[in-house]
């Protein structure tokens, strides 16, 4: 069976899990995981994505995210080449360093949130690199410490977790802390690391249960959330598939982008392509970009090559063009 396309949707959270490859190392000491780090946090500044939980284990990690204008393929794509050639020059090896494909689960929030935060937390713990809670609040390779005041990463929502605790950090921080204890006896929670209907129920039992009661949910192996969820998603996930499919039917490709933001903005189509800064020239290659993605369906990456611009820059240029299209009412069609 051909594997399904990843779900995603802007603002959405993701939990993710990148594996070495046949399960080896792909950390092999502190400056490997520093390095890492930097660059993860760089990319998250630069992509405007959130991440509110994250682990390195020698040979995996994870990351909970909530994805901005920029999709979750190109943040993971940009983290993981970047990190793979930096590890393989370090090590002079060569070849793949991760599993050809890493796992993303779109998740519900709000019963999934805090407990994906403790269980991504926990990952320390449980692969004995420490031995108690309190090391894991001074251990600097998991976003406990972080939380926990321990330790500093700007680019780590540590506001989003504390506020569901207390209004203040220290007692915020207590409770956290208390919380995050009572999931040690919880060990692996296979409920937690990927979607489906028996993940989303807690159990095989559970979804008999709800069988003999005559309930049926929906489910799909990419989502983590009960049937409703499951259904609006995978909904807006084929509305927007519908609709970039209907206005590829309709002609409308790049270069019709390209000619309608040329009438707005009163200039030539060839003007668009051209390099510089002008607020005018910024404003219409905004525009573009943010057709040509959200509408389009057109990855980052091919915009930055038609432009000759960095995907940072795209990035920037889709979220500008939101809200230009929001303050000044263009539309496409």
């Amino acid at each position: 069976m051909p594997r399904q396309s990843r779900v995603d949707a802007s603002g959405a959270l993701q939990h993710i899990i990148v594996r070495g490859i046949e399960r080896r190392k792909i950390f092999n000491d502190d400056q490997d995981r520093y390095a890492f780090l930097e660059r993860l946090g760089l990319i998250l500044e630069q992509t405007g994505t959130q991440c509110f939980a994250w682990a390195l284990i020698p040979n995996h990690f994870h990351l909970l995210l909530r994805t901005g204008e920029v999709s979750v393929a190109t943040v993971m794509r940009r983290l993981l080449t970047g990190h793979a050639i930096s590890y393989n020059r370090r090590h002079k090896r060569h070849g793949h360093l991760f599993q050809n494909r890493y796992k993303s689960v779109l998740c519900q929030e709000d019963p999934y949130f805090l407990e994906l935060v403790r269980y991504i937390h926990l990952n320390p713990l449980r692969a004995k690199l420490i031995d108690n809670l309190d090391m894991l609040d001074k251990y600097p390779f998991s976003g406990h410490g972080v939380i926990m005041g321990k330790s500093d990463k700007s680019w780590q929502d540590c506001e989003a977790v504390l506020v569901f605790f207390n209004k203040k950090k220290g007692p915020a921080r207590r409770s956290y802390k208390n919380f995050v204890s009572k999931g040690i006896e919880q060990g692996k929670r296979k409920d937690l690391i990927g979607g489906g209907l028996i993940r989303s129920a807690g159990s095989w039992a559970a979804v008999k249960t709800m069988r003999n009661a005559k309930i049926h949910e929906k489910s799909d192996e990419r989502i983590l959330g009960d049937g409703d969820f499951v259904s609006r998603i995978l909904s807006k996930s084929n509305e927007t598939l519908e609709r970039q499919t209907a206005l590829k039917v309709r002609g409308v490709d790049i270069d019709y982008i390209v000619e309608k933001v040329a009438v707005i903005m009163h200039m030539s189509e060839n003007d668009i392509w051209m390099p510089g800064r002008t607020n005018q020239l910024v404003k219409a290659r905004s525009l573009v970009c943010y057709w040509a993605v959200r509408d389009l369906g057109e990855t980052m990456t091919s915009m930055a090559r038609r432009f000759n611009i960095s995907i940072v820059a795209v990035g920037k240029a889709v979220r500008r063009g939101a809200d230009i299209v929001k303050e000044e009412g263009f539309k496409l069609l």
